[in-house]
């Protein structure tokens, strides 16, 4: 057991001790104040309550052996180093975050501010601090635990201050959850709450012990990276994606999780918090609108296109309301695999916005899904492509008309009325209908979804798996989604006839496919060599690409792929 000495105060001390006692009975923070020449400390006794200090007077060395025991074994050096320049006077001021240990055994995040008076001839006369807990302060996030946006607040001015005086910048990089609004309406918040909590716990793992993690709004972190390089962010960003590559299992339920970044670099694009803040979240943002699961780091250009989607945003949600005024659909035709007759299309939306320019595709469907406007615009697309696809059946009779069906609208109630309502409007055969759902949106909510599924096909819809192959579960897709056609990413097309490995990965797809009543449309195929191969070797159902067609308005495809086929 350790020998505790008490000592008696300083004449120094006890001058103050009258302020001292003031203080700590006007503050819920915990005091300290250190006699520099007489090496003599006090403290509060709200510390030796609370973290078991042995005394409230106490020999210096004494003080700082106290305090280095109760510090989180991986902080101390680290806390110990910022306390010694603030003492030595190479820091005016310190303030820093780590976890000490409780007389009950536990860690609490703790906040400490300390300072030093120095004499004349630079001899130390007091040295003196507070500190609080984190969670008192509503400074610490209730479900991490980790320090919060507040925090980062303050790391980030410390990293600007510091950027000024010695010329060494760095990175501020926001890391979101993808998806992970559709993680609670799929489970709960409850559920939610854990998944944030483990993304938290795998990005602290791989973090260096002089990073910390810091948990923003919803389900967004930030760092601070005192000195990065792009190198350097892209990096880290790989790390995180690493440590989150498996999936989570929680509750006996198995969840996968994908991140973006967004990283801005300082004091080249800003020298105020706020202004960093605003442009990492316009590098996230554009992030997630350009797939997900990537890092972009800011720039102007990006943040003038960013500025452009926000426009978008409003522009695209006046169309809507003005019933659907600059959408439009355009069609590309899949044929029968072994004579290449037209046998059906694929719809896909296009919008041009209110000053007359054609939006890409990747740019406003996003805005559509993060806004909602996918359940309207949604039904305005079933509603246009069932009537056309009446049409065309008077040419075609078996033609079938391709959907896609995003993962908004199969949570949407009302979606599968909408479609129903279309279809016996219309008057045509349910199973010409085909509606695709793109396998990246799938996130092992397999029982609801085949839930769902289930419900359409028992009406008679047909279902595909648009993108096979492009998302992480390929295989558990086979394992656990009933659908009727899966339809290969042109991802495996493009080196087919080079790579024997892709040549075999569809094949024994389509094989597989087969064994369980499924048929096989493959995407993006450009070249006869390509064609040739797919329908004879690898023996897929049917195929979609700009060998046969890219994609056109309703009058040029029946231009080019109905003329000659009259109506009955």
């Amino acid at each position: 057991m350790r020998r505790t000495v008490r000592v008696t105060l300083s004449p120094l001390l006890k001058r103050l001790k009258l302020y001292f006692d003031l203080l700590k009975r006007t503050t819920s923070g915990y005091l300290y104040v250190v006699d520099m020449e007489n090496k003599i400390a006090m403290v509060s006794p709200n510390i030796v309550r609370d973290f078991g200090i042995p005394a409230e007077t106490m020999d210096f060395l004494e003080f700082r052996q106290a305090w280095r025991s109760i510090m989180h074994p991986t902080e101390c050096a680290r806390v110990t180093g910022i306390f010694d320049e603030v003492l030595q006077g190479r820091m005016r001021k310190g303030c820093i975050e780590f976890r000490a240990k409780t007389r009950k055994g536990g860690y609490e995040w703790v906040e400490c501010r300390c300072a030093a008076s120095f004499g004349y001839e630079g001899k130390g006369l007091l040295y003196a601090g507070i500190f609080r807990l984190m969670g008192q302060r509503s400074h610490a996030d209730a479900v991490t635990g980790l320090l919060s946006k507040y925090q980062l607040e303050q790391r980030m001015k410390e990293a600007l201050d510091e950027a000024r005086e010695t010329g060494r910048g760095g990175a501020l990089m926001i890391i979101g959850i993808d998806n992970f609004k559709i993680i609670n309406e799929v489970y709960n918040r409850s559920f939610g709450d854990q998944v944030l909590r483990e993304v938290a716990h795998r990005i602290r793992r791989i973090l260096a012990t002089d990073f910390r993690l810091y948990k923003l709004d919803g389900d967004e972190f930030g760092i601070v990276y005192p000195g990065a390089r792009k190198a350097d962010v892209e990096a880290l960003y790989k790390s995180i994606q690493t440590a989150l590559s498996e999936p989570q299992k929680i509750n006996d339920r198995k969840c996968f999780c994908t991140v973006s970044g967004g990283a801005v670099f300082f004091p080249q694009f800003g020298k105020d918090y706020l202004v960093l803040h605003k442009y990492a979240e316009a590098a996230l943002s554009f992030a997630k609108q350009s797939g997900k699961n990537k890092n972009v780091l800011f720039s102007k250009e990006l943040y003038n296109r960013w500025l452009r989607s926000l426009t978008a945003h409003e522009d695209i949600r006046r169309s809507v309301e003005d019933d659907c005024r600059g959408f439009s659909l355009c069609f590309q035709p899949q044929v029968h695999a072994v004579d290449q007759r037209i046998i059906g299309a694929e719809a896909l939306l296009r919008w041009q916005n209110s000053k007359g320019r054609m939006v890409a595709p990747m740019e406003f469907i996003p805005l559509l899904e993060e806004s909602q406007l996918m359940i309207p615009v949604g039904k305005w697309i079933a509603d246009t492509a069932v009537r056309i696809c009446r049409d065309w059946q008077r040419r075609v009779p078996d033609f079938r008309m391709s959907i896609n069906l995003s993962y908004v609208q199969l949570r949407d109630p009302s979606f599968k009325d909408a479609v129903k309502s279309c279809v016996e409007r219309y008057g045509v055969a349910p199973e010409s209908i085909v509606l695709e759902l793109t396998e990246r949106t799938v996130i092992a909510d397999w029982n609801f979804i085949n839930r769902e599924f289930s419900s359409l096909r028992e009406y008679g819809l047909k279902i595909a798996m648009d993108d096979f192959g492009t998302g992480c579960s390929s295989l558990e897709m086979f394992k656990n989604l009933a659908c009727d056609i899966v339809k290969i990413d042109r991802a495996f097309v493009k080196e087919i006839l080079s790579s024997d490995f892709d040549r075999r990965i569809v094949e024994y797809t389509v094989a597989l496919c087969r064994s369980v009543g499924m048929s096989v449309c493959i995407e993006g195929v450009e070249t006869w060599d390509e064609y040739e191969l797919l329908s004879k070797s690898c023996k897929v159902d049917s195929i979609q690409g700009y060998l046969f067609g890219r994609p056109e308005t309703q009058e040029g495809f029946e231009e080019k792929f109905l003329r000659g086929k009259e109506p009955s």
